[in-house]
């Protein structure tokens, strides 16, 4: 039996809300196979004898506000950007919330990148088996989500 996918636009508003950040201004871009959040001030550290990192954001709001962030984190792989650059990223695990409350683990890496148009980047992996992409059309998921919306 399949479910009925979820056709979002190239770009949408999201939420993370384990990282407590309520709304994101995300690129959903099928040619990147992993997602990645845009931060600054990475730092590891250890919690209970787990790595951890934590992280400034800034979501991409009108408000251009920046919020400090603390995950475990999952995974440590070689990524190749756009411009065929690769580098070591750290990947954490959180819950993708959409603006209707459906939600999902999605797996994301945590990049350096100044000044971009798009905190986030929701790349295939988050999308596969869920979503659709129409490619000529923006916010088709809505307004951007609550931040006192239930996990």
């Amino acid at each position: 039996m399949s479910r009925e996918r979820i056709v979002v636009g190239w770009r949408e508003w999201l939420s993370l809300p384990e990282l407590g950040i309520g709304t994101i201004r995300a690129k959903v871009d099928s040619g990147a196979r992993s997602s990645a959040l845009h931060v600054e001030d990475q730092e590891e550290f250890l919690r209970d004898g787990q790595p951890c990192v934590r992280f400034t954001i800034e979501p991409g709001d009108a408000a251009r506000t920046r919020h400090r962030a603390e995950a475990l984190i999952s995974d440590r792989r070689i990524v190749t950007d756009s411009g065929g650059h690769r580098s070591e990223r750290l990947f954490v695990r959180t819950l993708l919330r959409l603006p209707d409350g459906r939600s999902w683990s999605i797996e994301v890496n945590l990049a350096e990148r100044r000044n971009m148009l798009f905190p986030m980047l929701l790349g295939r992996t988050a999308l596969r088996g869920r979503c659709l992409v129409e490619p000529a059309r923006s916010f088709l998921l809505g307004a951007s989500p609550s931040q006192d919306a239930p996990p």
